[in-house]
């Protein structure tokens, strides 16, 4: 399924192609006015019939208290309050001397190569009115705001390079840089002293007030349905598909060889736990210091796209927007090949299987895995690559 393209990549530079495709401003003048371009419901790629939607479980289940809805990002049950509010998304370095707080509560967790083969991450955490240290906080590049956009989240990140600067410049990007504004982060004990800077939700909303933003989501900005759900009664387990085979580990060591990532199913949780930096130190387990709990996601996404390197300091270009690419989804111990689709700057990225059908998830957390094309992953010690298993 891979499909050749030729880029000039100056021309990816000056316009955003491989980025994404940004929005001109207002004929009116009106500079807070931005009519980003969303799908309308029935055009959406994957959608059901009305009163067909197999992720509209509304009717069938009664939620477990008061006050409480089935959350747009995990499907899980949420305080409607919680569910209102906007997102963050926080740049978090993933570097054997970052000092992660707070990364377990991400509902959605990105992860994709920076220059020099690291990776770096971003974590979309619904859930984080409470939280006293989030960080640490590293700089962010412009690709993570184009996946980030379909959330409508406030960006939290620690500058970044001048590519950044078209994206973050947008009206519509509402982005809180703790190196422009100091109030937003604090220093604190860390491993090392160039990954000491955190936040918290206190200074983030007075960052977002200061600011002008609106903690509650924007309307008419990201899909209200993102991820398609399967009932929890009746979760997807993958067995349908023929060519489904088994997953218990997903190895990335080969697409992330300076994190050496890997996931390991554990059949009593039904969950994926996440390792890296093995094996060369004793971390292991990926853990947050806030809680020392381990990394566990429910939904794995392996995302193939296709990338450049811009310069020869070895910053990178992905194409965010693609009809075409491929990759994998795991789940409850099980992987299958599928097709992903973003064709606008606030659109929900969504995948298919291999009979054009929307893949539905199951409740709980995602990790999004971004595979520079042409790199393979090992699951169960066999490669797979764009287009098929090896």
């Amino acid at each position: 399924m891979k499909k050749a393209k030729a880029f000039a990549l100056l021309a990816l530079v000056a316009a955003f192609t491989l980025s994404g495709c940004g929005k001109e401003k207002p004929e009116n003048g009106e500079t807070n006015v931005i009519e980003p371009v969303i799908r309308e419901e029935a055009d959406q790629p994957g959608q059901p019939p009305a009163g067909e939607d197999p992720a509209d479980t509304s009717d069938a289940e009664t939620p477990p208290a008061e006050g409480m809805v089935r959350s747009r990002i995990t499907n899980e049950w949420v305080d409607e309050k919680v569910d209102a509010m906007r997102p963050i998304a926080v740049m978090i370095p993933n570097s054997r001397t970052a000092s992660q707080f707070g990364i377990s509560k991400a509902s959605v967790l990105y992860e994709v190569n920076v220059e020099g083969d690291m990776t770096r991450l971003m974590a979309v955490i619904e859930d984080w009115k409470d939280l006293e240290k989030i960080g640490n906080i590293r700089s962010i590049r412009d690709y993570y705001v184009f996946w980030g956009f379909e959330w409508d989240p406030i960006f939290i990140h620690y500058g970044g390079p001048f590519y950044i600067n078209a994206i973050i410049d947008r009206e519509d990007t509402q982005n809180i840089n703790c190196l422009s504004y100091n109030d937003a982060s604090f220093r604190d004990q860390a491993k090392d002293a160039t990954d000491n800077a955190f936040t918290s939700a206190d200074r983030i909303r007075k960052a977002a007030d200061h600011l002008g933003y609106p903690l509650e989501y924007r309307k008419g900005y990201a899909d209200e349905r993102h991820y398609a759900f399967s009932p929890e009664d009746s979760p997807n387990l993958l067995t349908q598909y023929q060519d489904s085979f088994e997953a218990k580990k997903i190895d990335l060591s080969k697409a992330y060889p300076n994190t050496n990532a890997y996931f390991l199913y554990n059949e009593e949780t039904g969950l994926y736990e996440r390792y890296q930096h093995l094996p060369k130190t004793e971390d292991g387990p990926h853990i947050d210091l806030m809680n020392d709990e381990q990394l566990t996601f429910k939904n794995v996404i392996v995302q193939n796209t296709y990338y450049e390197k811009r310069d020869s300091k070895g910053y990178l270009a992905f194409q965010c927007h693609d009809t075409t690419r491929d990759g994998w989804y795991f789940t409850n111990g099980r992987g299958v090949h599928v097709t992903w689709k973003k064709e606008s700057d606030y659109g929900a990225t969504r995948y298919y299987d291999d009979d054009g059908k929307e893949m539905l998830f199951n409740t709980g957390k995602t990790m999004v895995l971004i595979v520079e094309d042409g790199d393979a992953v090992l699951v169960d010690e066999r490669a797979y690559s764009s287009g098929a298993g090896n």
